[in-house]
């Protein structure tokens, strides 16, 4: 496989989905899409923080994994594993960060915390 398509097969598919989640964030609670755990779907306030920053932070790395991917393509055309490692490693931090922002504003049960 040609390994621009490659990396626009997998890092620009993440960061075109990272774009439509931008700006059509999920309204209610759903089980379809967004940014779903027990917690962030405990109530509106925390689903609404947690998919705002989950989606803030998923757009950053996305655009950071697709265009390393792309540099990773032009200087080696051989690649295999990197760019889908690359997609890991975004998504990893997206999601490492959003839990750490929520451990900081809400407890286990959803509730906010108060300072």
């Amino acid at each position: 496989m040609n390994p621009i398509n490659y990396v626009l097969s997998v890092n620009g598919l993440l960061f075109l989905l990272s774009i439509v989640f931008y700006f059509f964030p999920p309204k209610k609670i759903n089980s379809f899409y967004g940014y779903r755990t027990l917690r962030t779907m405990s109530g509106q306030e925390i689903w609404d923080f947690a998919n705002t920053y989950f989606t803030k932070q998923l757009l950053m790395y996305a655009a950071i994994s697709f265009v390393g991917a792309l540099v990773i393509a032009y200087i080696n055309p051989e690649i295999s594993w990197q760019p889908m490692a690359l997609l890991i490693l975004c998504l990893a931090v997206a999601v490492i960060k959003t839990e750490q922002e929520l451990n900081k504003r809400y407890d286990k049960e959803g509730k906010k915390l108060k300072k």
